[in-house]
């Protein structure tokens, strides 16, 4: 009788995340990739099966586990199924924004990073922009803590923490002042830097969480739906609300509004009127 094997399927967009190039999520059941270079670092976990790879000539085997594979640029690997059920996987190419280019050394020596907290941080930003109207905030902070992991594992040292608890409230009282001024348009991490001083992201996000008990952009849905909920009960339309209020859509506000709220936007502007 025979074996029949599940389809391999690829999915693969371009975030509009400073920093990542692409996402890619495959499932493969027979595939040899053969030799070849990436201009970007290739981080990957496996969510199924084994892969075995050859990076700089030396092999590697690796299956499902705490670690991820960090291929670096420039550098000739390969890739190829282990067993009959294939391997699934989800892979974040990462620019040199993100990871210099002289940490290649350090990546080739070790390219499987056992790292169950990496691992997880890599997960939640897949999780953050497999979403249909990511948060760019959201992933952002993500990717700045991956950022930040791989390069304690990669250079050796760890990124200067948040500091005195005092300091990290007057830096936690500033950003959520940026916050509020910009409730619709946001705000990136990049351009909070910036205003404040050319803090670390890890560390302005670090100060918030331990101020207020949650990160900056969970902060800011919450004053987005806030905002949201006054114009509803003011009568603008919900997707006239939606934009006004910094979503997407009104799909984007309603699966957000719901989380928050309990109910639709359409609902809530309807119950005001019964």
């Amino acid at each position: 009788m025979a074996v029949i094997r599940p389809r391999s399927t690829v999915r693969a967009w371009q975030p509009s995340v400073p920093g990542i190039a692409e996402v890619f999520h495959a499932r493969f059941t027979e595939h040899a990739y053969p030799a070849h270079v990436h201009d970007t670092w290739a981080l990957m976990i496996l969510d199924g099966g084994r892969v075995d790879f050859a990076l700089d000539g030396e092999r590697h085997g690796f299956g499902v586990s705490d670690a991820v594979i960090l291929l670096p640029p420039g550098v000739a690997h390969d890739g190829r199924t282990v067993t009959e059920a294939g391997f699934r996987k989800r892979v974040l190419y990462l620019d040199t924004s993100v990871l210099p280019e002289r940490l290649t050394g350090a990546a080739v020596d070790t390219p499987l990073l056992a790292d169950p907290a990496l691992r997880e941080r890599v997960h939640g930003l897949h999780l953050a922009l497999a979403e249909r109207d990511p948060d760019p905030l959201e992933a952002q902070s993500r990717l700045a803590f991956v950022r930040e992991r791989l390069h304690r594992r990669l250079a050796g040292r760890a990124v200067a923490g948040a500091g005195a608890g005092a300091a990290a409230a007057v830096v936690a009282v500033r950003l959520r002042e940026l916050l509020d001024a910009r409730v619709a348009e946001g705000i990136t991490l990049e351009e909070a830097s910036a205003e404040l001083g050319h803090l670390h992201p890890t560390h302005l996000i670090r100060s918030f969480r331990a101020t207020y008990g949650l990160p900056p952009h969970a902060y800011l849905t919450a004053r987005r739906v806030a905002l949201a909920r006054r114009l509803l009960l003011a009568g603008v339309r919900p997707a006239e609300a939606a934009v006004a209020a910094g979503f997407y859509d009104q799909a984007h506000l309603t699966r957000h509004f719901g989380r928050h709220v309990g109910i639709s936007p359409a609902r809530f502007a309807r119950s005001g009127r019964l």
